[in-house]
């Protein structure tokens, strides 16, 4: 059944198909990028509590679910080069580690910016803040694994665990604001209508 990947597990088969696929991919997510940000920045209504200051969700709340879509990515590269040795899944996971270490960057500081005006502060040790954190700690000890080692494969063994053991924190980030009451707003509710977002206030800016 799935004797038609087998030979992309070769890494010349591997670069010939992303060779190939990567202008395409590149040309659509520019534009993706591009219509994206002028939509949300120019076009889309401002928010009827927080004004324009609310816009910063066009790049925070994608950074933040690509930090852990990366991270899971990254978790299952490594999975399946400790479970089947292949040394092209290491290099995935090994890629894939900065790439998802820069969007939870990314995700930290615009929602330091958006908490500020928010909540009256750049940051609190919040469950879903703290946990996010976390993550970054977990990408910058998978990059650091993976250059403590001269052994490739050693390595790829040591980061591969550890990215696979950091899987558990994914759902805390993700039902932190269900689990425990938090500054942070909840997920909004199938059941209810949807309503505009919105923060809520912890007194100090008020």
């Amino acid at each position: 059944m799935w004797k038609w990947l087998h030979p992309y597990a070769k890494p010349e088969a591997s670069y010939k198909l992303c060779n190939t696929l990567l202008p395409w991919f590149a040309v659509l997510a520019a534009l993706s990028l591009v219509t994206g940000t002028i939509w949300g920045l120019a076009f889309a209504p401002s928010d009827y509590q927080q004004g324009d200051s609310f816009r910063i969700i066009y790049i925070h709340v994608p950074a933040a679910i690509w930090s852990m879509g990366a991270y899971m990515s990254m978790a299952i590269a490594a999975f399946i080069g400790l479970v089947w040795q292949i040394k092209i899944s290491d290099w995935a996971a090994a890629a894939m580690a900065p790439v998802g270490a820069v969007f939870t960057f990314i995700a930290l500081v615009t929602g330091a910016v958006w908490g500020k005006p928010m909540w009256g502060a750049w940051w609190v040790w919040d469950a879903r803040l703290t946990s996010e954190l976390i993550l970054l700690f977990l990408y910058l000890g998978v990059i650091a694994l993976y250059n403590a080692f001269d052994d490739d494969r050693t390595a790829g063994r040591a980061a591969g665990i550890l990215a696979i053991v950091g899987v558990i924190n994914l759902p805390i980030i993700h039902f932190s604001v269900e689990w425990w009451n938090t500054l942070h707003q909840a997920q909004p509710s199938p059941s209810l209508p949807s309503l505009p977002l919105r923060r809520t206030c912890c007194g100090r800016c008020c």
